[in-house]
C-alpha cells in the first residue's frame, strides 16, 4: 500500500514531468491558415498578442484542454495570429477579426464559433469542441 510520502513524490514528480505531451500551436506566417482553410482542416485560429492579458489567460485554459485532451492536437490545427503583427493583414480583414483575444473555430472556410475577449473555460471548451464535431 502506497504511503503518504509516496503519493505526494508521485504528484509532484507528475505535476514536473507530464506524461502527455502536447503538439505546439502554430505560429501564423501568411497562407498557413489559409493553405489548412482551403485543405478542409479543423482549425482554431487565437488572435492574440503577447502583452495582453486576456490574451494570456486564453491561451492558458486552450493549453489546459490540450493537456486534459489529446483529440484536440490530434485532430485540430491551432495557429496563433499575432495580432500586432497581422491584426490588420488580409487574414483577419477576410474574418472580420474585430480586436485581439479573438478566438474562431473553423472547419475549411466554414465558421463554427467564435469568442471575442472571452476566458471562460467552459466557453472556450464549447469552441473547441466545436471545433471537433462541426
Amino acid at each position: 500500500m502506497p504511503t503518504r510520502r509516496h503519493l505526494l513524490a508521485t504528484g509532484l514528480a507528475l505535476a514536473i514531468f507530464p506524461t502527455t505531451s502536447t503538439a505546439e500551436i502554430h505560429t501564423y506566417l501568411p497562407g498557413l491558415a489559409e493553405q489548412a482553410m482551403r485543405e478542409g482542416k479543423r482549425i482554431v485560429l487565437i488572435f492574440g498578442a503577447d502583452w495582453c492579458s486576456t490574451c494570456r489567460r486564453q491561451e492558458r485554459i486552450i493549453n489546459d484542454l490540450r493537456a486534459a485532451s489529446p483529440r484536440y492536437d490530434a485532430e485540430l490545427t491551432l495557429i496563433r495570429v499575432d495580432w500586432d503583427a497581422y491584426g490588420t493583414g488580409d487574414l483577419s480583414r477576410s474574418l472580420a477579426v474585430p480586436r485581439r483575444s479573438t478566438l474562431i473555430a473553423l472547419k475549411g472556410q466554414t465558421e463554427l464559433a467564435r469568442i471575442v475577449a472571452g476566458t471562460g473555460a467552459d466557453e472556450i471548451k464549447a469552441l473547441m469542441d466545436r471545433a471537433l464535431t462541426g
